[in-house]
């Protein structure tokens, strides 16, 4: 591993950019990219297996999108108040299961189960399909606090892929001219933490960063050469994997202890937040053993 904790990103930052501060997400596309970009990584990698798994049932998170019934929507007061206490609108913490998020997580369950999954898997959408409805509330609010236990990793993955469906349409619904900062490390639309962040090469915002969400697939504008978690400045530092070209690197803070991955898009645009987060976990493992904990969050990751 290379690592340089106290040089400053060297990615010229020269461009005047004005970017946008959210872009939120196209429920259909969001899914249809991270497939392919899952697909692309799965070839080679030594991961292969688990990234074309992962690209199976990415492509599921899409497919079973025609024909779901409209999820319930915030009101306009709650919009409101939200946006007056600088509070994400989608309140995860509150989340309760509607008719969308029923049919979602069926339809996503019967569609994998069509598929080939593995004998793990196909085990655990057996244990999913005949969970009653308790059981099921108490696995979406496991995923949305991540207190996952590790005997069910597997049936959890497939309610986290629900959670993202339900939650990106419920994303792409709201106004981006409504949203506010609701705090560092927080997505404005979910309050979720970031799964990483990316250095973009967009028309208008070159060379800027934007976190993102790996539950709603909300995009947001964070400046560089700061903590996303903690927002501190002092202390930020880079470490790559050795030889890997500078695309991907762990961004560490000295003062909250911590890293997430920084996707440098504007080199290579088809970086995907979620999928490379995955398939970069040679760079998670090395350095678990450092003094740096991971602070993205990723279901296609837990346990890591």
């Amino acid at each position: 591993m290379s690592r340089d904790d106290r040089r400053l990103d060297p990615t010229i930052i020269g461009e005047v950019a004005a970017p946008p501060f959210v872009r939120l997400p196209d429920p259909l596309q969001l899914f249809v990219n991270r497939t392919l970009r899952l697909r692309a990584l799965g070839t080679g990698s030594e991961i292969g297996a688990y990234l074309r798994f992962l690209s199976e049932l990415v492509e599921l998170q899409y497919r079973i999108q025609d024909g779901l019934p409209d999820p319930v929507r915030p009101d306009p007061a709650a919009l409101a108040r939200a946006r007056q206490h600088a509070m994400p609108p989608l309140d995860r913490g509150g989340f309760v299961a509607d008719r969308a998020f029923d049919t979602t997580l069926d339809a996503l369950v019967d569609a994998a189960a069509g598929t080939g999954a593995p004998q793990s898997a196909a085990e655990a959408l057996v244990r999913l399909r005949e969970a009653d409805a308790a059981t099921r509330a108490s696995m979406v609010a496991a995923v949305l606090s991540y207190e996952i236990p590790v005997e069910t990793l597997a049936e959890h993955v497939y309610v986290a892929a629900a959670l993202q469906v339900q939650f990106a349409r419920l994303a792409a619904g709201l106004d981006p001219k409504s949203l506010v900062p609701v705090g560092d490390g927080a997505c404005p639309c979910c309050g979720g933490p970031p799964v990483s962040s990316m250095v973009v090469g967009w028309q208008g915002a070159h060379n800027t960063r934007f976190c993102a969400c790996a539950l709603c697939g909300t995009l947001w504008h964070y400046v560089r050469i700061k903590c996303v978690l903690c927002g501190s400045t002092k202390g930020i530092g880079y470490q790559e994997v050795e030889g890997g070209g500078g695309n991907i690197k762990a961004e560490t803070c000295d003062a909250c202890r911590s890293y997430v991955k920084v996707l440098y898009q504007v080199r290579e645009a088809d970086l995907e937040p979620v999928a490379d987060d995955v398939a970069s976990l040679g760079l998670d493992l090395l350095l678990a053993a450092g003094e740096y904990r991971r602070g993205g969050y990723n279901p296609f990751l837990l346990g890591y």
